[in-house]
């Protein structure tokens, strides 16, 4: 059942992490010319997938920023018109070959079964796309700010992480300060 008109049923209302932790190796790869071409064909398997919603399918994170070292992961946003109406969108997703990782609200992931791809389903104006799209751009224009991310990331790299969401919550200072002067970059 198609639903274009906005979340039509409560959302979920706990974080689910399907598998549970899972131990992790972070590796920061120097920008690597064929990440454009896997989003490609990713979002094309994506497009094929959710045929006939009205979704918005975007690069993100830091292999979509071309000369920033990255974790070797592609990650896509997806937005669709009803987050709630998971036989819309997940289903067909995990039909094409992804695996539900995470339900929380407001956000499903679902990945690639070898981890190198991840599809965040956001709904329609919710505020992480906006957010990943201002750091994203901001990154590609600003060489000073893509510096010091990389540099931050290769530091982190230095400290065991038993958790993806530990390194990820470590880059948060220096993630707000660099999307302060994105806003800033944009407000002028």
């Amino acid at each position: 059942m198609k639903n274009n008109g906005g979340p039509q049923r409560p959302d979920v209302t706990s974080v689910e992490i399907v598998g549970g932790p899972e131990a992790l190796t972070i590796t920061l790869n120097a920008y690597d010319e064929r990440w454009p071409g896997i989003y490609h064909e990713h979002r094309q398997r994506i497009e094929d997938a959710l045929r006939g919603l009205d979704a918005r399918v975007e690069h993100i994170g830091s292999t979509s920023v071309p000369g920033l070292a990255a974790k070797p992961i592609i990650d896509i946003v997806v937005a669709v018109a009803d987050i709630t109406a998971e036989e819309d969108y997940l289903e067909p997703l995990i039909a094409a070959g992804y695996e539900l990782r995470v339900r929380e609200p407001g956000h499903r992931l679902v990945r690639t079964p070898t981890r190198d791809v991840h599809v965040h389903v956001y709904e329609q104006g919710a505020s992480a796309i906006d957010e990943y799209l201002l750091l994203r751009d901001h990154l590609r224009r600003n060489t000073g700010d893509r510096d010091l991310y990389e540099s931050t990331k290769r530091a982190l790299l230095s400290r065991p992480w038993d958790d993806m969401n530990d390194y990820a919550d470590a880059k948060a200072d220096v993630i707000l300060a660099i999307k302060e002067r994105a806003r800033a970059a944009r407000a002028t």
